[in-house]
């Protein structure tokens, strides 16, 4: 006679065509989470509740607290979470390491990438959470962010492997890393603060809907064309005059020998790129658009960035642009409530405001139409 299930609920779960979480989950040997989860669809209500942050000596972010009521199934099983390496490049022999630490004192469980960009390990006790971070600082890996402070950031894999990027994302990534550790580490903002670097407007990683400072690669002329491989496109059955219609300016036309190009007019959204990737590439004077306010949710709901700086070279040292993130954290800082995000507090003050605090210019980019956003306010005078 078969074995009587303990999780006859999650069971349920593995049945069907496509991988289960109840399977790796069990797989793990965690029996107090699997029990608990059990419990959860039970009873139709979670057991779970934040339990805050779990600090470490000198750490006051990077341990999320997860406390259940119900002790009596599962006390405790906090996430750990370390920062990764630039565009996730990992060797086998640090994900070797990282596994064996994590099976040694916690669950087993890891999460590869959450939307902040840290890894995160998943059940882990109190007890064990010094011993298992001590051994993480011995292999190399720290400590992400969490709470209100500016979170472990991430990127595209950029000039790595992609011939289209305009930035070295993975620069960027480990200087504004460094050099904003402390602020990672300490909350003291209102709120999160993400940043996130994409190498071309393709925006590999999502950073203009899921970041408050997006730092998306462009180029400030015109494309490049060979117009030998866009009739090698034409020739090989690609419709040039579909791909100029899907233009979203009308930049581009296609007379059947020659594609011409309005640049005024391009947006740089590389979908002609993308089409004809041996035709065209981006410009010569490449840099980085700016963007601010992106999350995925909040007080006044979602936000997509919108753009701030339409054109900046991110050049070593990258002083212009970490002056420019230390003006917006520092009057976010002073203005922010509790549990709001830097977009949402320009919402409430008005870009007009905003822009005057950090010192830039209002610029025609920065809308798209006019009077299409109602929190964007000027003074009298300002625009002639």
């Amino acid at each position: 006679m078969a074995e009587k299930s303990e999780t006859p609920i999650l069971d349920e779960l593995e049945k069907g065509p496509w991988p289960s979480h109840v399977t790796e989950l069990k797989k793990t040997g965690y029996k107090g989470l699997l029990a608990l989860y059990e419990q959860i669809y039970q009873d139709k209500m979670t057991h779970w509740a934040h339990g805050g942050m779990v600090g470490v000596p000198g750490y006051d972010a990077g341990v999320i607290g997860r406390v259940s009521d119900r002790p009596d199934i599962l006390k405790d099983a906090h996430t750990f979470r370390i920062i990764e390496p630039a565009a996730w490049f990992y060797k086998t022999e640090y994900l070797r390491k990282i596994c064996d630490t994590w099976e040694k004192y916690g669950s087993g469980l890891m999460n590869l990438h959450g939307a902040t960009g840290d890894l995160q390990l998943i059940g882990i006790k109190t007890e064990n959470m010094v011993p298992c971070f001590n051994e993480f600082a011995q292999i190399g890996f720290d400590l992400g962010g969490s709470a209100g402070d500016i979170r472990t950031m991430s990127c595209c894999v950029g000039p790595a492997r992609c011939e289209f990027s305009c930035i070295d994302t993975l620069a960027i990534y480990q200087e504004l890393t460094m050099s904003y550790l402390d602020e990672m580490h300490r909350p003291r903002f209102p709120y999160k603060f993400k940043i996130k670097i994409s190498g071309c407007p393709n925006d590999g990683v999502a950073a203009t809907a899921r970041s408050d400072l997006a730092i998306i690669g462009t180029w400030r002329d015109s494309i490049r064309i060979d117009q030998e491989e866009v009739r090698k496109y034409a020739s090989a059955g690609l419709n040039i005059n579909d791909v100029c219609a899907k233009c979203p300016t009308e930049a581009l036309e296609w007379n059947g020998t020659e594609l011409k190009l309005n640049a005024d007019d391009c947006v740089r959204c590389m979908h002609c790129i993308n089409k004809m990737p041996k035709a065209l590439r981006p410009g010569i004077d490449k840099g980085a658009t700016i963007l601010i306010g992106g999350r995925a949710r909040g007080r006044y709901g979602a936000f997509l960035a919108w753009v701030l700086v339409p054109f900046m070279k991110v050049n070593p040292p990258y002083t212009e642009l970490k002056d420019l993130i230390k003006k917006i954290v520092e009057w976010w800082d002073e203005n922010g409530r509790t549990k709001e995000r830097v977009g949402e507090t320009i919402y409430r003050f008005g870009m007009g405001r905003f822009l005057r605090a950090v010192g830039l210019p209002a610029v025609p980019q920065q809308i798209i139409r006019p009077r299409a956003n109602p929190f964007w306010f000027y003074w009298p005078g300002e625009v002639k």
